[in-house]
């Protein structure tokens, strides 16, 4: 069957052009108002009302359900036996196991007296009716008595039956209600249980709950870790079924944030969790430079310190220094007020017979850093200075007066002053080590501010010997390492700030020599590495982790100046930062203590002795010499510089150049071949540093 539509005229008179359907442009602009509709952030903020209450109130639910299950049953020591097996913690386990057995012994014992008070039951109900009757017959006769009536006896019993049934009316009142009012207020107490533990998805809380610096918990920690991406730890935790707390030790306040250690489950290293350390910064609601990972003596753990959010980019306060007019210093016994650590402590560190490396980026504060430590340091008016600025911008001005030698400039001829000055400590230090045992020396500290200016120096001496450079025939390097070597035991020392490390600027023989070594913002974890030493950035020093001008003036410190907890080898530094003004302030006060000073902005070059050359020419042609003769020879050649000399001394002369003395019937004799083949090692190393 075929039916055909016709439009009559009316119809069509109806129909107007423009309206004959819906076309595209008018369906694109509905889509549009109603993408508008949806994206307008009060429906937006409409929805997270709604999800957020039901959320409330279904997570209040489960939350109460939960905890009464948990109250009449097992499941929670089951969950922390589980826990403690999952962590390895098996004696943990048994206890939890000892618990389950003791709550079973007296859930059972309760139920036993309920089934004997059921038996009894009857027999009690008769004697409280027995009782009750003798009660009310009692006080029946006595109203009869009293009053001379009869019929009182019964008022008791009918006293009795109008209490109950008054009882009875109010019950059914108030029951009537139960059903009514009941479910609104369980509902009620769900919500507000969920409202209290915030049972809702983070979305849909409000503005200052979704937003980042929220106070941190158990919950989210396990959460934090639970999220990282790591398969094992993930397992592990939902294996557990108790949100992970048996991972987590207490979270204690810690200055300007909490610390927490995590014990990791088996299977998971503390690498893992140190190379995601943004992510888990992420997870914790702060940024990567407020979350610190160290690793502590405990195995399989990792050690977290969260700062409050924000609470890092506050300033540091002012030093002492600069706060305390009449505050003195004291080397041997004294500590120098650095800055604060991260937990807000006053970052103190001694400086007695203290080698000390500061490196960094460029304009990162490293000057300013290292200068704090000598500000304090001429406060102590037994200590020498003697200071090399090898950026010669005058930030080491104000020791002019103080310092007994000044050096400031960048080029090649400042460079070859320093060495002098470098040079001039270590004759110092020999001098302070040939005298007599028990001599006391007061303390001379050398400071060479840019320091990679004079490793990287091509200046080249009239003997052919470089100034600067990482091998054994620079210069400077030499000094530098013959200070670290033996100054400490004279109160000799040398301190050095240096830009950018690497095997070129800070050669490694030279850095390793330091017993404090901070470090500011470097690029690379193998800077940090070189500036540091392997051992603390593996177990979680990263100045490569630090924000580049942000963190300025923030320290990594490793090594034996500050105190630290066991096991720990490194701590964060915000240093006290101290301008020019006050620096000059400081060191009136310093100069107000002393004598007056003499500086000198230039020393005349240590007198270089070719100590292989001096052997060759006493040995002469001999095939071999007693170590004896060869000491009076070298005494009568150059009675000044060999006069204190040992064979001791002899033997490390020859030992720098991989020979030996030789023995011959029993005496220790220098041959004449090992002279020679030392003499061309000097030679070749000479011809290469060119």
């Amino acid at each position: 069957m075929t039916i055909t539509l016709i439009k009559t005229p009316a119809d069509a008179q109806d129909t107007h052009p423009g309206e004959a359907s819906p076309t595209r442009p008018d369906r694109r602009r509905a889509r549009e108002r109603m993408r508008a509709a949806l994206t307008d952030e009060r429906t937006r903020n409409a929805c997270r009302i709604v999800v957020r209450h039901g959320a409330y109130t279904a997570g209040g639910g489960r939350i109460v359900w939960r905890r009464v299950w948990e109250d009449r049953t097992t499941a929670r020591y089951g969950r922390m036996m589980r826990a403690a097996e999952a962590v390895g913690n098996m004696e943990e386990a048994r206890e939890w196991e000892e618990r389950a057995h003791r709550f079973r012994e007296a859930r059972h014992k309760r139920r036993m007296e309920m089934m004997t008070a059921m038996r009894q039951a009857p027999r009690a109900a008769g004697a409280v009716a027995l009782t009750g009757a003798g009660i009310l017959t009692a006080a029946g006769a006595a109203l009869a008595v009293a009053n001379k009536d009869f019929a009182d006896l019964a008022v008791p019993f009918q006293f009795t039956v109008d209490a109950i049934r008054w009882a009875f009316i109010i019950g059914t009142v108030v029951w009537g209600l139960i059903p009514l009012l009941g479910p609104a207020i369980g509902l009620a107490a769900l919500w507000d249980v969920g409202r209290r533990r915030q049972a809702a998805p983070r979305w849909a809380l409000p503005a200052r709950a979704r937003g980042d610096g929220e106070p941190i918990t158990p919950s989210i920690v396990v959460k934090a870790f639970r999220d990282l991406g790591i398969s094992a730890l993930r397992k592990a935790i939902t294996d557990m079924e108790d949100a992970g707390a048996a991972m987590l030790s207490l979270i204690t306040p810690a200055g300007v944030g909490v610390e927490v250690d995590v014990h990791l489950p088996s299977g998971v290293s503390t690498e893992e969790i140190q190379n995601r350390r943004r992510k888990l910064a992420e997870n914790l609601g702060r940024h990567e430079h407020e979350v610190f990972i160290t690793i502590p003596p405990a195995a399989r753990t990792v050690r977290l310190w969260i700062a409050d959010s924000g609470a890092l980019d506050e300033p540091v306060p002012a030093s002492p220094l600069v706060t305390d007019p009449d505050m003195k210093a004291d080397y041997r016994t004294g500590r120098c007020p650095w800055g604060v650590t991260l937990r807000g402590d006053a970052a103190l560190v001694t400086l007695y017979q203290k080698m000390i490396l500061v490196t960094g980026l460029s304009n990162q504060g490293k000057t300013a850093s290292l200068r704090a430590l000598a500000l304090w340091l001429a406060l102590d008016p037994t200590v020498e200075f003697r200071i090399a600025d090898l950026k010669g911008l005058g930030d080491w001005h104000m020791f002019l007066g103080l310092a007994t030698v000044l050096i400031e400039g960048p080029t090649d001829d400042h460079v070859m002053e320093v060495t002098h000055m470098v040079e001039d400590g270590f004759e110092e230090m020999q001098r302070r080590l040939l005298q007599p045992k028990g001599t006391e020396f007061h303390p001379l500290v050398i400071i060479v501010d840019e320091a990679q200016v004079a490793y990287g120096s091509g200046a080249v001496g009239i003997d052919k010997r470089p100034y600067g450079g990482q091998k054994a025939t620079s210069r400077y390097f030499r000094a530098v390492k013959g200070i670290h070597d033996q100054g400490r035991a004279v109160n000799v020392t040398i301190w050095e700030g240096t830009q950018d490390p690497t095997d070129q600027n800070l050669p490694k023989r030279s850095r390793e020599g330091n017993h404090i070594r901070a470090s500011l913002v470097v690029g690379t974890e193998s800077q940090a590495k070189m500036a540091l030493g392997d051992a603390p950035v593996a177990k979680g020093a990263a100045p490569h982790k630090l924000r580049q001008g942000l963190d300025k003036g923030q320290l990594v410190v490793a090594g034996e100046g500050l105190k630290m907890a066991p096991g720990q080898v490194s701590e964060n530094v915000r240093t006290h930062f101290i301008d020019d003004d006050q620096a000059e302030e400081i060191i009136e006060r310093a100069k107000t203590m002393r004598a007056g000073t003499s500086t000198v902005h230039k020393l005349e070059p240590v007198q270089e002795v070719d100590h292989i050359t001096d052997l060759s020419v006493v040995i002469g042609t001999e095939k071999r010499v007693r170590t004896a003769e060869v000491l009076h020879r070298l005494k009568a050649r150059n009675h000044a510089v060999y006069e204190h000399w040992t064979g001791a001394r002899l033997k490390a002369l020859l030992a720098e150049y991989d020979e030996e003395p030789g023995v011959l019937d029993g005496y220790p004799v220098v041959k004449w071949e090992s002279v020679q083949r030392a003499l061309e090692r000097r030679d070749e190393e000479i011809a290469e540093a060119q």
